[in-house]
């Protein structure tokens, strides 16, 4: 991301800094990634950070794991998840792995309280809903189809302005733009399908100068620990950096064209560690007369496809529905559904959205994903012989 800084800040790093209305001296805070190497944002505090009242539970956070019987493509037909839990603790997990968990989230209230992940990045994909996060590096506000990015160590809570439906990733890694599509100081370059100005950082920091008791709920160690601090979180009066969460809307991604089919590559948008996340925008198609629209049948050797339907139509797959999840784990092939290939031949163009998340090591399925699994997709590129 690009340099940005929100409220007030000293002309130099680690010099005195004094509040205007107390001149008390504030608290800076560097936050940084690998050590002191990476990228680092420096906040400025009213109080201590480290500040804290009460020291609660500690709850580990538990995945339960289906090991299917069978090793197939399969269906999940998340729309079937009704609104439970919070903003936090109402995320469900669909697959993971040791570099991501995708999940869904139908959050029936707002948390009442402030939460921070301590060891990994998160991407919120706003399918329904609108609102504000509020940060330490100020108020953020996301509108459907955004990509909300929460780098880790950022202390937030969603504030709702309607019915929420999100798909989830966590990482332990970091979540990046591309390597391919910046120079080396980081900008992103002319080929990219997006510039800096379509990615928002939070627009008003808010100071809260209050005591009383608030709770902050900490992923870290697998599991959640809770805190009681006797001061409102959001304490900072400035900031600048490079770290900072902020918005993409999907709708900003410029979507590539060619005179034959383009890669999933070609639609990337995010980069883990062992993972990518891409979007699928309504695009025109390729202009060959002899081009074949639809991807190529393909074997997914060493990675494994998840794909979640947004909206529109996706004309190579029949029978999924939009809030469905498709996984085509590693070691088969697969491609367009009979009968799809020979319908879409000349048209040029496609409405479809959908997110999709290739990782390089296999996923693992959770009790949920069994759940809400439809077992007929294995079978929906079969066709009887003729004339049986």
């Amino acid at each position: 991301m690009r340099y940005a800084s929100l409220g007030r800040i000293p002309a130099k790093r680690h010099v005195q800094f004094r509040d205007e209305q107390t001149e008390n001296l504030l608290v800076e805070e560097v936050m940084g990634f690998e050590g002191f190497s990476g990228n680092e944002s420096i906040l400025y505090h009213l109080f201590s950070p480290c500040r804290v009242k009460e020291v609660g539970a500690f709850t580990p956070i538990v995945l339960e794991e289906w090991v299917p019987d069978t090793h197939v493509h399969r269906l999940t037909h998340s729309m079937a998840m009704g609104p439970s839990g919070d903003s936090v603790l109402g995320r469900r997990v669909l697959q993971y792995n040791g570099d991501v968990e995708i999940g869904i989230c139908v959050p029936e209230r707002e948390a009442d309280y402030f939460y921070r992940d301590g060891e990994g990045d998160e991407v919120i994909f706003v399918h329904e809903g609108s609102g504000v996060v509020e940060t330490i590096f100020g108020t953020l506000a996301y509108r459907q189809h955004d990509y909300i990015v929460l780098p880790r160590g950022t202390t937030y809570r969603f504030r709702f302005d309607e019915p929420q439906r999100w798909l989830t990733f966590y990482t332990p890694g970091e979540i990046e733009t591309p390597n391919r599509y910046r120079n080396r100081y980081g900008q992103l370059l002319e080929h990219a399908p997006f510039s800096q100005r379509d990615f928002h950082p939070p627009t008003e920091l808010v100071t809260h100068r209050d005591r009383g008791e608030h709770h902050v709920k900490l992923r870290v160690r697998g599991g959640y620990q809770d805190y009681e601090l006797d001061y409102h979180p959001l304490d900072v009066i400035g900031w600048d950096g490079y770290v900072y969460p902020y918005t993409f809307n999907i709708h900003d991604f410029e979507p590539k064209a060619g005179r034959l089919h383009q890669p999933p590559p070609a639609h990337q948008t995010f980069q883990g560690p062992n993972f990518v996340i891409c979007s699928f925008c309504p695009r025109m198609l390729d202009w060959d007369p002899m081009a074949v629209a639809l991807p190529y049948h393909h074997s997914n050797v060493q990675s494994e496809e998840v794909m979640y339907y947004v909206d529109g139509d996706y004309a190579a797959r029949k029978g999924v529905e939009i809030g469905s999840f498709t996984l085509h784990p590693s070691g088969l092939p697969h491609g367009p559904q009979p009968g799809t290939v020979e319908k879409s031949l000349g048209i040029k163009e496609t409405s479809e959205l959908a997110v999709m998340c290739d990782t390089f090591r296999p996923l693992k399925l959770t009790t949920l994903a069994r759940e809400l699994d439809d077992p007929s997709y294995a079978y929906s590129w079969y066709e009887d012989p003729v004339g049986a």
